[in-house]
């Protein structure tokens, strides 16, 4: 299983603004994105995403779309396919038979991933936008990865995307 972390993100470094706020992202961004979750056609969130994502008109785009949110707390969920994990770990053994599961935020959740090990590539697309405080890409205690550019487009006349591979360290 190939495990992608998908995120757009200001200039700065923010996921979104202090009050969970996406609006800055562009349509061209989001078709991105969404391509790439119903190609993968599995997500994993953690809560504070779910909630975001799920109040989105767009999200109806993802009704095939098997996805788990990653959570400390127990909730209900909003469609039948999706379900909880507790930890990256466990989602990744709920999705043990998927070719490429697309990790989509949070901050802490993208931290969590790296962290643990469980990144193969990361897919940023870069907005045209600094926010002055926000959400971070990457939430959490002190770490380092290093990564290898395998691509870079342009998605728009004024965003980029990069696509890096995770350099497994031994």
């Amino acid at each position: 299983m190939k495990v992608v972390l998908y995120m757009a993100m200001s200039l700065n470094g923010m996921i979104a603004k202090s009050n969970d706020n996406t609006s800055w992202v562009s349509k061209e961004e989001w078709d991105s994105y969404s391509l790439a979750v119903r190609t993968a056609k599995h997500m994993i969130v953690g809560r504070r995403t779910y909630n975001i994502l799920t109040k989105q008109p767009e999200f109806a785009e993802f009704k095939d779309v098997k996805l788990i949110v990653v959570t400390k707390s127990n909730f209900k969920t909003l469609s039948n396919n999706h379900t909880i994990a507790h930890s990256p770990k466990e989602a990744l053994k709920m999705f043990k038979d998927a070719k490429e599961v697309i990790v989509a935020g949070g901050g802490i959740l993208n931290h969590s991933f790296l962290r643990e090990n469980l990144v193969d590539e990361l897919y940023i697309d870069i907005e045209p936008i600094i926010l002055g405080e926000g959400i971070p890409l990457f939430k959490g205690e002190d770490f380092e990865k290093n990564l290898e550019l395998i691509g870079q487009k342009n998605i728009s006349k004024n965003e980029v995307q990069l696509h890096y591979k995770v350099k497994k360290q031994t």
